[in-house]
């Protein structure tokens, strides 16, 4: 299921993101993303985070008020070789929904699709 990043919230405001109902629908089902891979920590991983525009910063060298708040963390199906930040991909995987805490990097991620694979779009 093809899933936009416009597509991710029903309101953002002083209250927090309120996930959309369509999200809250494929919790846990396959989805398909497109967006721009964030600048990698390394250039082969086993996640990266999926954004809307292009970054040309790493997001994880930046403090939690630089991130745009919606973004999507991708974790691979393996540890695969990264493109350069700012390349366009088409993800497919599962999608998680809710807060985890990454515990390899203590990252904090509201949305998710794992067991996921990449190409350029």
């Amino acid at each position: 299921m093809p899933l936009l990043f416009e597509q991710l919230y029903k309101s953002m405001g002083v209250r927090g993101l309120v996930f959309s109902d369509m999200v809250q629908a494929l919790k846990g089902q396959p989805v398909a993303m497109r967006g721009y891979m964030a600048p990698p920590l390394k250039p082969e991983s086993r996640f990266f985070v999926l954004t809307r525009e292009p970054m040309a910063l790493c997001p994880f060298c930046q403090s939690d008020a630089d991130w745009p708040a919606d973004i999507v963390v991708v974790y691979l199906d393996r540890t695969t070789p990264l493109l350069g930040g700012g390349e366009a991909v088409v993800v497919r995987g599962r999608l998680e929904v809710g807060s985890a805490t990454d515990l390899e990097t203590g990252f904090v991620s509201q949305l998710r699709i794992v067991d996921a694979v990449f190409r350029h779009a």
